[in-house]
């Protein structure tokens, strides 16, 4: 009898142990072929991040929908973020169809999602629109449709959830999708269906055919709206023109946070349970804990709003009614109750019965453990941490295991290749999927990118993961770039009185905004003041022609429209500034004659080293580092800038340069501001080259005297590799035997 077998077969809900964090993905994965579906109910949005990339691990072929819970606070003034309410609506919508027998279906969502009622089915049964491609559909019903369903109107289509109009053109951002559509209407024919980049406008390729579904929960129709308003004063009373959330639902207007008032608009919510119908549900570990703070935190705030006279008024006055708790999320003892109704269980990692509610469960082994972590070996200074790992990987392979490795990202899975071979592992293979596990060969070693965390132990495999070896990783999130050329300079960010430069006009003062006429146009200007009580007036859209005054108010003096101060200082400064350029260039000329030591980072060690770093680099951070290492095998003087905000990496640029210098035998000094950073970056540098032949000092005020003269005799025989100092470094008493 399978272990699936065990757990269908329970009249009563279990306890699933021996099902660490990520070997549950995998039971929920045979599950789900099994069954057809499945759900999955973690603690957080993050854990259901890394079930979603696990699961493309395990079992591609499964179709995978996350259910996220609202990003924002119970009873908040604001709405949930648009991407959050498509991808809900994506799922919720996706439910109501049929999945196709040869497709098994999991379904992961977190307990505050599914905490939180939600539109009824009968409202999202018929919400779907398809055009293909020579369909004839008015494009008025089209906007029609997208009105009702929560698009937003807008004059270009950036986000999910905005649509826009051209003459017979409609751009629409669908949501769910990954791109906008640009739809070319001929008369009630529509002609063609392209997509587009939301940046730039630009046309990507045509397609067939597009669907649309609801981007909101909250529908403004006619119905909807009469029911929020009857329903909205039976519950609160008489409203008045002070309440802009009833003033704006009733004039069919969307209103910032109507979302927290979801029961009104609906004449009965359903919770996600019943979307699901009969897939078994399984909570994660710690689920149920969670599930309990949620609750405590939605009562907290629910009290917060319902106990403060007027519901608790912003700033702006407007007052808050909150719905009643049990209208928008389960209670306490209905959540109780579909923990007990649960055609599933719970998982946990250990391997003895969990006692819960003064209950003991039912407890079905999976033949799960947690893995090895090597936090002991990575403490330890004089231990060579991946002799350790592929001692254990050895050991796993003698007992019949097929062993995988994971890794967080492409880098790093690069990082670790390297040095486990570097270390005497052979035969490491590729892999990319968990099908592939199984025919690894004897003594080979799987590595794959993945999203786990902790690695697990089954009868016949042992993965260890990055985070296993190395410690804790942090991922950074890739967020969208912008270009420099996209930052818009902003008139609110300038105050009346404050002084400004026009790069043709000089020194000038900012009097406010004015709307002026002109060639029977009226037009946004700043108005600018200058001496002897000269005006200019400078429309908006030529603002870039403007700067900040970078000095002191007091005591300036402002220059006139047309004198010639301001264009005689700037003629002085330019020569200046060429005769500034004119010295840089003979110094820059000079140092490029001169030659320097050739540093090469040593490819095992360094690679070691690197994989020591608690983050995923980021593109920019890998460019100066690669930039960095280039200019020190030059064989030439160098100067480079690394500029960056607080937590952006520079640190780890400055780190490797220094590894691979002292490595090599030349003696490395940092020079910092403030003795704070130079204790910081000491203990930084100290905990990174823990293991390695380097010698790592600090030089400043706060280091006492004997430890000042031997970090001095130390870097003039060449004892120190590395200083971290502040100006003391640079004092005349500081020699070096080869800096």
């Amino acid at each position: 009898m399978t272990i699936l077998d065990r757990i269908t077969a329970a009249t009563s809900r279990v306890i699933i142990g021996g099902a660490p964090e990520g070997y549950d993905i995998r039971l929920m994965a045979q599950w789900a072929q099994r069954a057809g579906c499945a759900m999955l109910i973690v603690q957080d949005d993050q854990a259901m991040a890394r079930s979603v990339e696990i699961l493309q691990f395990f079992a591609p072929d499964v179709e995978c929908l996350g259910f996220p819970a609202w990003d924002c606070l119970p009873y908040d003034r604001v709405s949930p973020n648009v991407d959050v309410l498509n991808h809900r609506m994506r799922t919720l919508t996706r439910l109501l169809q049929p999945a196709r027998s040869d497709i098994p279906r999991l379904i992961l969502t977190t307990v505050s999602a599914y905490l939180q009622r939600v539109p009824p089915r009968a409202a999202l049964k018929d919400r779907y629109l398809y055009i293909r491609k020579g369909d004839l559909i008015p494009r008025e019903d089209v906007i029609g449709f997208l009105a009702r369903n929560g698009y937003v109107r807008s004059d270009t289509v950036i986000e999910a959830g905005e649509y826009a109009t051209r003459g017979g053109i409609l751009d629409v951002f669908p949501a769910g999708a990954e791109h906008p559509v640009r739809m070319d209407f001929f008369g009630d024919d529509v002609e063609g269906i392209r997509t587009f980049e939301p940046e730039d406008q630009r046309t990507i390729g045509d397609v067939a055919q597009v669907q649309f579904i609801p981007v909101s929960e909250v529908f403004l129709e006619d119905d909807s709206i009469s029911r929020f308003r009857t329903a909205y004063r039976e519950q609160f009373g008489t409203t008045g023109r002070d309440d802009p959330l009833y003033e704006s639902v009733s004039a069919g207007r969307r209103y910032v946070g109507m979302e927290h008032w979801l029961p009104l608009f609906h004449e009965n919510l359903e919770t996600l349970q019943d979307y699901v119908g009969g897939c078994p549900v399984v909570l994660s570990h710690h689920a149920v804990e969670a599930g309990q703070a949620r609750l405590e935190l939605i009562e907290e705030y629910y009290a917060a709003r319902r106990d403060v006279p007027g519901g608790g008024l912003a700033s702006g006055g407007a007052p808050y009614h909150p719905v009643p708790m049990g209208s928008l999320f389960l209670t306490a003892i209905e959540w109780e109750a579909s923990l007990a109704k649960l055609k599933g269980g719970a998982f946990s990692p250990f391997d003895a019965p969990d006692v819960e509610s003064g209950e003991t469960h039912r407890h079905i082994d999976a033949g799960g453990r947690l893995g090895r972590d090597f936090v002991d070996f990575r403490v330890q200074r004089d231990v060579d941490l991946f002799g350790e790992v592929i001692t254990h990987i050895r050991t796993q392979q003698n007992e019949g295991r097929r062993v995988v490795v994971t890794a967080l990202s492409d880098g790093s899975r690069d990082r670790l290749r390297k040095v486990l071979g570097e270390h005497g592992l052979s035969s490491i293979v590729d892999i990319g999927a968990w099908t592939d596990v199984a025919e690894l060969a004897i003594g080979a070693t799987g590595l794959v990118v993945s999203g786990f965390e902790r690695g697990f132990l089954t009868p016949d495999v042992a993965l260890i993961t990055e985070q296993d070896i190395l410690g804790e990783r942090m991922i950074r999130p890739q967020g969208r770039k912008v270009k420099p050329e996209n930052i818009i300079a902003d008139a609110t960010n300038l105050n009346v009185g404050d002084l400004v430069v026009h790069v043709d006009h000089g020194i000038g003062r900012f009097d406010g905004l004015e709307t002026i006429e002109a060639l029977g146009a009226p037009h946004d200007c700043l108005q600018l003041g200058y001496g002897g009580g000269d005006r200019l007036y400078l429309p908006v859209e030529n603002i870039e022609l403007i700067s900040r005054y970078g000095s002191e108010d007091a005591g300036v003096q402002l220059d006139r429209l047309g004198g010639a101060a301001w264009q005689a200082r700037k003629a002085k400064m330019k020569q200046r500034v060429r005769e500034m350029a004119d010295a840089l260039i003979k110094v820059a000329a000079a140092r490029e004659l001169q030659t320097g030591a050739r540093i090469i980072a040593q490819p095992g060690a360094f690679e070691e080293f690197c994989a020591r770093f608690p983050y995923t680099e980021t593109e920019d951070q890998m460019n100066a580092i690669e930039a960095v290492l280039k200019d020190l095998a030059s064989g030439r003087n160098t100067d480079r800038l690394v500029c960056g905000d607080v937590g952006f990496g520079k640190t780890e640029v400055a780190l490797r340069a220094a590894f691979a210098t002292a490595m090599e035998g030349k003696q490395v000094a940092i020079v910092v501001p403030t003795t704070l950073l130079c204790r910081q970056h000491f203990h930084n540098f100290t905990d990174r080259f823990r293991g390695f032949p380097v010698n790592v000092t600090q030089l400043s005020r706060l280091v006492t005297a004997k430890n000042v003269k031997e970090t001095k005799a130390g870097l003039e025989t060449g004892v120190v590799d590395i200083v971290i100092g502040t100006h003391a470094l640079l004092a005349r008493d500081i020699k070096f035997r080869d800096l």
